[in-house]
Parts: structure tokens; sequence; C-alpha cells
């Protein structure tokens, strides 16, 4: 895999490629909406080994003996000209002047036309509803759906509703706390774990799980203790912090705290960081939808009496070097 930095996943790679972020390389940056297109030009030169995505990629191609039929014989800076030539050609075709690739480059900035604000389709409803009617069997927003209604499906009937959680097996009550899976306010998803920032919120190095003390104390849980937190998927290790802001029955634990098993080989493995991803649902949210329930499941906790297991996820380590030979042919 490539990576810009460090991660989590590069950690489970066997080849790590390292990439170029867009301080050391040149491209073009804009997207819908905006009110500029910009000459992102590189500003340092690449760091250490890192390569740029086109050439990690046309590297590999290369090997594989399709070099040239994956560049087309063109360089990095060749390929911006061709893709902001489209651009150029698109806007020409809209009766917009736009210069050409060098002159834009060297200008470092093309203003682009913006499409008047009429506030959509939502808007329009509003104002005039016989008009504009939504894209539904009555035009008009729906409480219930009889479309959806006549799929016959349990988890996803004509209207929406609460469903109760889902046992972790048949014929078992589920887990008696629920637990909310947030995303954390200290970095995004699981990226730059290992920064300072993020690492300052850890208590003894794994993540903080908040819980209310009428659940704490239930379970003879102290504020800083270490406590396991497990269901039939999983388990993981946390450090306890009580708080009033949550509700009794309610624990939250963010996610992004990257995944060490204590065993990686064990089936049901426990994470020493505090992952909650390892105690979650991978499903959609029902037959008829997709959606992501990895931010809610039930769980229960007790106090971790056992030594804890070091945290070693952020230690730095070893990369083996070994030659490489290109295939013949």
């Amino acid at each position: 895999m490539h990576e810009t930095a460090w991660t989590s996943s590069a950690r489970h790679a066997d080849i790590v490629l390292p990439a170029t972020t867009t301080l050391e390389r040149d491209d073009i940056g804009a997207a819908s909406g905006d009110p500029l297109m910009i000459a992102m030009k590189q500003l340092i030169e690449p760091v250490g080994q890192a390569r740029d995505d086109y050439a990690i990629f046309s590297g590999l191609a290369r090997l594989l003996g399709t070099g040239e039929t994956f560049t087309e014989n063109r360089s990095a800076r060749d390929w911006l000209a061709v893709l902001y030539e489209t651009t150029r050609k698109a806007l020409a075709a809209g009766g917009h002047d736009a210069p050409d690739f060098e002159t834009f480059w060297d200008r470092g900035e093309l203003a682009l036309p913006l499409k008047p604000d009429t506030g959509g389709p939502a808007r329009a409803f509003r104002e005039d509803p016989d008009a504009f009617p939504l894209a539904t069997p009555s035009g008009r927003i729906e409480i219930f759906s009889d479309v959806i209604d006549s799929f016959g499906y349990e988890d996803c009937q004509g209207h929406p509703r609460w469903y109760p959680p889902h046992a972790d097996a048949p014929g078992t009550d589920p887990a008696p706390l629920h637990l909310v899976c947030n995303q954390p306010h200290q970095r995004l998803h699981s990226q730059l774990d290992y920064g300072a920032v993020s690492r300052a919120t850890k208590i003894g190095g794994r993540e903080a799980l908040r819980i209310h003390p009428v659940d704490a104390a239930a379970r003879g849980i102290a504020d800083g203790d270490v406590v396991r937190l497990f269901n039939a998927r999983g388990s993981c290790l946390a450090a306890a912090v009580l708080s009033e802001a949550l509700r009794p029955g309610v624990m939250q634990l963010a996610t992004g705290a990257w995944f060490e098993p204590h065993d990686p080989k064990a089936e049901n493995a426990t994470c020493v960081h505090g992952n909650p991803n390892i105690l979650t649902r991978d499903i959609g949210t029902s037959q008829l939808a997709q959606g992501c329930t990895g931010q809610l499941t039930r769980v229960e906790i007790e106090r971790f009496t056992d030594t804890p297991p070091p945290v070693r996820i952020f230690e730095p380590i070893r990369f083996a070097h070994r030659p490489f030979t290109a295939p013949s042919g």
C-alpha cells in the first residue's frame, strides 16, 4: 500500500510505498462549487524516499511490462496540462474564457463561473409545492411510504420507528449497556492517532471511556481504572472516566484508536488500546439501506484486574530491506 504518513493500515501491510503530500508535488485543486481553480505548486522536495502517486504507479506499471500503456509517455506535469485542457474546453463551450495551461500555472489560479444560488428544489417546493413537487409518489414530504411498506421488511417498515437492539446470539438478551462510538474530536477517524493532540487525551496510553458513576459503582469501577468492554463479538480495554454528562446505561468510547490485539491469532481478540470496532456489528442499517451501524452497540463492562498489557502500537517497527529484481520479459 502507499501512504503519506504512518497509519494503522500500514502496520498490517507487507509492502509500504511512501507517497508525497500535497506540499511535495505539483497538482491542481478545485471542487464543485469552488470559485477558484488553484495551481498547487510543489513547495519542498519529497521527504526521504517518498514519491508522488503517479511515479509510484508508473514504476509498478513498468515492472509489470505496461509502463507506456499506463503513462502514454506523459509525465505528471503533462497529465496536469491534459486535465486542465478538458476544463478549459468545457469553460469555452459555456462562453467563458480561460488561458492556456502555462498561463494558468504562472498566474496560480483561475476564476470559475458560479451558478446563481436559487436555493435548489427545496426552496422551490417551499415557495410553490404544486408547481415544484418533490420526487415522491405524492409530490409532498412523506412520513409514511407505501412503497417501502410494501416490501414487508421487519427491520425497515413504512415509517420511521424505534427498533429494539439486536441480541448478540439467537435466544439471548442484548448486553445491558449502550455504547456510543462517536467520531473523535482529537483526530480525524484514526488519522494522526500517534500525534501529540490525540495521545494527550489518552489515559495510561489507552483510549478514554466515559461511564456514568451509577454504572461504574455497580461494577466496582473507579475513575482512571483500566476496564474491559466485551460482548459476543470481542473485547477491548480502555480507561474509565466517570461522567454525569451521560445518562445511566450509556457509555461513550470514540472511534479511531489504532487496533492492537493482545493475541492476533485469537478468534475473539482483545484490543488493548481501546478500538471499539471490535465490538460493533459489520452490517447495514436494514435490508433496504446500507448505512453504517458502527456508532452504536451493546456491551458489558468490568474492571480489569490482571496486569494491563502494555500499549505498543506506536512503537517503531523494523523494516526489512530486500533487493528487488524486475521480472524478465
